[in-house]
Order: structure tokens, then sequence, then C-alpha cells
């Protein structure tokens, strides 16, 4: 048995948590020296009692050769933070996870890769503009990171898939107990899309309240930036958008209405100071990630085609805003925004402020 599986045994107790963990393989060297600790040992080192008490029991019914067996049967893999597959993004956090499990396509895990955070009860604005970001991120080839809840999660998930996009959900239960249960169609869709499924709880770990937070700072950890879409000033979203900056990662919101209680996040974030996204442009600027999508390869993602044709003959005679050209068009905003962000980018056009565009 490799020292990487007792790293996994060890890291399913989850009392533990990823500090304790550290700290205790630090000190004695070696996750399977940790494993088989004598409860005198854990005692002197400082633990709880009842700590290592329900410890000893755990382990007592924890079968290793079992649990292993149960990982490959459904299909599940695992990575530690010593396996050099381990996501870069989340390498240095002081609370990156010690296990990883997955299901679906391990190179998902991509250092150019930001994550799309709102409210679980979702407006058609929100909707939209969730929609219009993550399908431009994957069309620039930048990876989308949410939580697979309801609503912005969701939408984010959905329209990267659609894209083409590389897609990474993070879940607060185990991979091989999808929850939301509703959107089990939508992890499938994930994973036979070529995306990952990824959670650092064990075999069978039912969601928890006090999941969540745990599972946010993943979702920021393997983000360059955390954009925030939509969410109640008191909510989950400011947590995610916490974490965050707490990892030096790029916070950005996008504005909403101001009539609306679902811009209180956003419109907070930017009172205290972060980034204000009006477009994916903006991100990518501000990351400086555009440099790492060269023009070949979003000459590649999107060809010059008839779409493009039409979109310049109704720019020959004067600039127009974008919403104008999808309804001269009769084709669907975000497309279009995504189209003209492509375009952009090639130098077919120039965005002249106010999502007005003119030939360049």
């Amino acid at each position: 048995m490799t020292d990487d599986k007792y790293l996994v045994a060890l890291y399913s107790f989850l009392p533990f948590g990823p500090a304790r963990t550290e700290l205790l393989i630090k000190y004695f060297k070696s996750a399977e020296k940790v494993w088989k600790l004598s409860k005198k040992k854990l005692l002197e080192v400082g633990l709880k009692k009842d700590i290592v008490i329900k410890f000893i029991e755990y382990r007592k019914e924890f079968d290793l050769k079992s649990y292993f067996k149960k990982l490959k049967q459904k299909e599940i893999g695992f990575i530690t933070i010593n396996d050099k597959n381990y996501p870069k993004n989340l390498i240095d956090l002081d609370d990156a996870p010690a296990v990883l499990y997955y299901r679906g396509n391990i190179d998902s895990f991509d250092e150019n890769a930001v994550a799309m955070v709102g409210s679980r009860k979702i407006s058609s604005y929100g909707k939209e503009v969730a929609t219009r970001f993550a399908t431009e991120f994957a069309q620039y080839g930048v990876t989308v990171v949410s939580g697979l809840a309801f609503g912005i999660d969701s939408a984010s998930h959905k329209a990267a898939v659609e894209a083409g996009g590389n897609c990474v959900a993070v879940l607060a239960s185990s991979v091989d107990n999808i929850t939301p249960r509703s959107n089990l169609w939508l992890a499938k869709k994930i994973i036979q899309s070529g995306g990952l499924i990824v959670s650092e709880y064990p075999l069978e770990t039912e969601v928890q309240k006090g999941f969540f937070p745990f599972r946010n700072r993943i979702i920021s950890g393997l983000s360059k930036a955390v954009i925030v879409v939509e969410g109640m000033e008191k909510s989950g979203t400011l947590h995610t958008a916490s974490h965050a900056a707490k990892q030096g990662r790029e916070v950005f919101a996008v504005p909403g209405q101001i009539t609306s209680p679902l811009s209180g996040a956003p419109h907070y974030l930017i009172k205290n100071g972060s980034s204000i996204a009006f477009s994916v442009k903006d991100v990518l600027d501000e990351l400086d990630m555009q440099l790492k999508v060269d023009k070949k390869a979003v000459e590649k993602i999107m060809p010059s085609d008839e779409l493009e044709e039409k979109i310049l003959g109704v720019l020959e005679t004067q600039e127009k805003h974008a919403d104008e050209i999808a309804r001269e068009l009769k084709i669907s905003a975000s497309d279009i925004s995504a189209k003209l962000t492509m375009m952009e980018l090639k130098g077919l056009v120039k965005n002249i402020g106010g999502g007005e565009y003119k030939i360049n």
C-alpha cells in the first residue's frame, strides 16, 4: 500500500481537515505512520481526546482494500497533493485539499481558468449574463469553474459545455453522490463533454450545509479570478468572493439592476473595490489571460464564416450596439456578443464603448 493511499484513508476522516492532516504528516513524516499511530501518540501531539477516540473507531471500521476497490468499480479517480497532476492553481494554498476525487477528464484542471458564481435564485438578466460570459470564456479556451448548484452555476456550466468549452464542477458532496440530484443530467453532460466533476469528500458523503464554505475555497482556488454575477448581499456568493480575496485571486462583479435584491452582492463588492466586469474582455485584459490564447487558436475556434460577413454588413454604414445587431440578424444576443468578441480579437471590429461596435 503506497503512502498516497494511506493519505486518502487519513483524509477521509473529516474531523482532521486539511490543516491538521498536513501538520500531522509533516510531524510524523508520512501518512502511513499517522494512520497507524497509537492512541497514546495521538494524544501526546495535542489532539483532543474525543477526536482521537473517533479516529481510532473510524480506523477500525475502514477497510483500505475495499475502499479502493469501490473507487475502481465506480470509475472514480483520485489525486493527492503529492501528485504531478494536482492542480497548479491549488498547490500553494494554505488549506489546499490533500486529496481530490474526480469523475471525467483529469486534464480539465487548467491554470487558465475562471470561476463564475452567484445566486441559486436567478433572474432572466442573471441567466443572460452568465450564459454570455461562460460562452465567451469557453470560446476563448478559458476553463469555467463553478459549483453545479441551481441558478448562476447551472447556467454557466450549461453554456460552457454547449459552446464546446472546458468545464469543472466542484461539489459539496462526494462525486458518487451528485447534488443537487436534479442536476445529475448536467453533471453527466459535463463529464461526457470532456469536463470534470471534483470533490475533496470521500465516497458516499452526503452534502451538509457546513461543507459549502469548504467547497467554495476550491472553486476560487482553482481559478485565476472569480466573477460574481448575482447574489443577495448576505449570501454564500460573498463567501466565495472572500475566499478568492484571501487567496490572492482577482474578484470581478457584474453590475445589476439597482432595483433587484439579487444585485446586492455584486454592488457591495463594487463599492468595496472589486473590479467591474461589463464584458469578458474586461476580465481577460485585467488578468492578461488574452496573451495565453493566441490569435491562431481563436481563429481555429471561430473561423471566418457567414455570420461574420452579416455582422460586417450591418456595421458597414454606421456603428451599432450589440443588441441592435442581434435584433437585425434575428440571432440571440449571447451568440452575437460571443462572435463580436472573437471578431474584435481578430481585428475585424472595434468596441467603442457601451456595447457599441464599428468596423475596425
